[in-house]
């Protein structure tokens, strides 16, 4: 799924894109950090290093790191590919016109290269400090999201995100496989919870940035269905993902303090998307009051809270699995037909 040089995006230089006889822009190093979508490099690797702690192996700290490390570089790698593929599209949508590619201050060759050189160099450094399970999941999770989300579903289906969300839901699945070599059905449950999350969390974020997307021609899914559909789907999947968070709980993953958190994070996730159902949110053209992704007004803020607390949400559950285990708390006893799960 390479494409040749005459096939390479460019960025669209009419309308939002940098005009043709601007100066020659020079790229400064926060320009190839900006390629690697640190913001979302952040989440990559918390929700590993929960599946790498909650693996309960011993592994030598250095290790543990160098298999943090890779996995940040791979999340990386396949944020500076995404941009080097998504430039012309990105060049027309508001919140994305001023990253580095489209801006024309990196050379889509030279983002290439980098993603190219950090796949590779995560991958095998996996592979050969830790174990090669680990290095060929991080190899298929960038791939999968280069090439079937990045080049295929992003730009072919109003799905896009729902089966494009598995690259981002592997991270715990890859530090589980770094830690113990192996992948039971618990690392695939915090997977499963990340995977079901994905939808009404970008969809949330989709219901009043839709513009953007029908300018660039993604069919995201209130383009392709409208904003009344995509705010019943998000009530739909978070309806599913609400009791799947609670599973750590029976399978001896999570304990007192993930149920309560999950439970209580659950039952306000549940009322946003109750609100978001009743509202009007993503009916108005482009609500943003600026480029950014919580500034809106006010017929939009039942899609940006619903967005904002996902991410809050996840990052508790997470984080009190992390507690659990830091602090030498028990989870709960599974129930005995579900002892396999760890």
């Amino acid at each position: 799924m390479t494409q040749s040089a005459a096939a390479v995006p460019t960025p669209d230089l009419q309308g939002d894109a940098p005009a043709a006889d601007s100066a020659p822009k020079v790229a400064r190093w926060q320009d190839y950090l900006a390629l690697l979508k640190p913001r979302v490099m952040s989440l990559v690797v918390f929700t590993a290093l929960t599946g790498l702690i909650c693996a309960g192996k011993p592994v030598h700290p250095l290790l543990a790191a160098v298999a943090v490390l890779c996995i940040a570089v791979g999340a990386g790698a396949s944020g500076a590919l995404n941009m080097w593929y998504d430039a012309d599209i990105d060049a027309k949508m508001r919140r994305t016109r001023a990253r580095p590619v489209p801006a024309g201050r990196v050379q889509g060759a030279d983002a290439l290269t980098l993603g190219i050189v950090l796949s590779m160099f995560s991958v095998m450094l996996m592979g050969m400090a830790l174990n090669w399970l680990a290095a060929s999941l991080l190899a298929f999770t960038i791939l999968f999201y280069a090439l079937v989300y990045t080049a295929w579903l992003k730009r072919s289906t109003p799905q896009n995100i729902v089966i494009g969300g598995l690259a981002g839901a592997l991270p715990p699945v890859i530090g589980w496989a770094a830690a113990s070599g192996s992948t039971p059905p618990n690392a695939w449950l915090l997977c499963a919870i990340i995977f079901l999350w994905t939808p009404p969390h970008f969809w949330a974020l989709s219901l009043y940035t839709s513009e953007d997307y029908a300018k660039a021609g993604v069919p995201m899914l209130p383009v392709v269905k409208g904003p009344k559909h995509t705010r019943l789907e998000i009530l739909i999947y978070s309806l599913i993902l609400i009791p799947v968070c609670q599973l750590p709980a029976l399978t001896g993953l999570g304990g007192p303090i993930y149920l309560a958190v999950s439970s209580l994070g659950g039952a306000i996730f549940l009322l946003l998307a109750i609100r978001l159902i009743r509202s009007h949110a993503g009916d108005a053209v482009d609500p943003r009051l600026d480029a950014g992704l919580y500034d809106v007004r006010a017929g939009a803020k039942t899609a940006r809270n619903l967005f904002a607390f996902s991410i809050l949400y996840l990052f508790l559950m997470f984080a009190a699995l992390l507690a659990e285990r830091t602090l030498g708390l028990l989870p709960f006893a599974p129930l005995s037909f579900l002892e396999g799960f760890n």
